[in-house]
């Protein structure tokens, strides 16, 4: 297995804290009622920054993202310190994509001219519904007139801006589903995630959920709210590229797609992951999730990493099979064999084929057809059997 350098190379750095912790979400993000000593983690990043280049020298950085938490709740000049950081330890590329997450909560128009100035070129909103009542439900803490307006002020300052929804929600009908995808896709410029809601283990909702306090679309619903967001979006010009993102065509989230197709990224903060190609062998990286852990394993030792794990070339295969084929262009098959060193079992391929869930394209791709696309998980694990 040769793993080459060439390929796009991203970053992602990971703010850690919100404001609240919403009682959906199963990531990394951390409540600091006491405050956070910004300058001392801006310190660390910097110093874990170095440390990660000085193990993959010599690359060109294509997309940034800042993630979270919310990184929102950053200075400007912090966001600054992390960007001049990557710019003097690796090149940058003159089109350097530079995302940025936000919550409408942490939104006003000084701190995105000063994100602009900085360099961010693009906003991520997680604005999650255009409903009040919703919004209490998930436990946000804006309206949905704070997200519009929100959404207004990025529009003006940003050429790039991408929000979030969240369906498949208690008590949703596919007719008010529809009423406010329109209402989203009249806001949004490019780019728009659409996430079912989904109840993970060791979040407040599981606890409800199991409880039967928190009813959710039954499968067959869920399947048609997935089918509805398809249809709406694609009449409306935002086809989807990967399983729940869509954007006009040349709109991509190309930070995202360094992840979906298999490329090289570094993870910088607490809770980042990474994959690092070091010596010709695909190397996963993790850091620390607790900020504070983190914090001071970066300031003793130069980096928070609790994994650090070079991966047989099955493992990297396996997962350029799991996260190519979300993509709506699929994977091209001779890759999966340079990387695994076998090729994927034809037999499997024409089962899948003649039950419709893959098809094979023009140039050979293989990629999930639309019906298949809500049986993801289920042709991923057989392909990669």
């Amino acid at each position: 297995m040769t793993l080459t350098t060439s390929a796009p190379f991203a970053v992602y750095v990971h703010w850690p804290f919100c404001l609240s912790k919403c009682p959906y979400c199963d990531f990394n993000s951390h409540v600091r009622h006491g405050g956070v000593d910004e300058a001392r983690f801006v310190r660390a990043f910097e110093a874990e920054i170095a440390a990660t280049a000085a193990r993959v020298p010599g690359r060109t950085v294509s997309t940034i993202f800042f993630g979270g938490g919310t990184p929102s709740l950053m200075q400007p000049s912090s966001v600054q310190a992390v960007l001049d950081s990557i710019g003097k330890h690796w090149s940058v590329a003159p089109d350097v994509e530079v995302t940025l997450e936000a919550n409408p909560t942490s939104v006003e128009a000084t701190r995105f001219r000063g994100y602009r100035t900085a360099g961010v070129n693009r906003v991520s909103l997680g604005v999650q519904a255009l409903d009040d009542q919703s919004l209490k439900e998930l436990g946000r803490l804006h309206s949905a007139q704070e997200a519009l307006d929100a959404v207004a002020i990025a529009r003006s300052i940003f050429d790039r801006y991408s929000f979030d929804l969240i369906y498949a929600r208690p008590r949703q009908t596919l007719e008010a589903w529809s009423a406010e995808l329109k209402r989203a896709i009249s806001e949004a410029a490019e780019h728009l995630s659409l996430y079912q809601l989904t109840i993970e283990p060791g979040t407040p909702f599981f606890g409800l959920h199991k409880a039967g306090k928190l009813i959710t679309p039954d499968e067959d619903l869920g399947r048609d709210l997935y089918d509805l967001t398809q249809e709406v979006c694609g009449d409306a010009g935002l086809p989807a590229y990967e399983i729940s993102n869509h954007a006009r065509p040349g709109a991509e989230c190309r930070h995202n797609l360094v992840y979906w197709r298999g490329h090289e990224y570094a993870g910088i903060g607490p809770g980042a992951h990474g994959r690092l190609n070091i010596d010709g062998r695909r190397y996963a990286t993790e850091t620390d999730k607790k900020p504070e852990a983190w914090l001071e394993k970066v300031e003793t030792q130069g980096v928070g990493l609790t994994v650090d794990e070079k991966l047989q070339p099955g493992e990297v295969a396996d997962e350029f099979l799991l996260m190519g084929l979300r993509l709506v262009e699929g994977i091209e098959p001779e890759r999966f064999t340079q990387i695994s060193g076998r090729d994927l079992d034809p037999a499997r391929i024409s089962f899948l084929r003649d039950g419709g869930a893959v098809e094979t394209t023009e140039d050979g791709r293989l990629r999930v057809t639309k019906s298949g696309f809500p049986l993801l998980d289920a042709v991923v694990a057989d392909l990669a059997a």
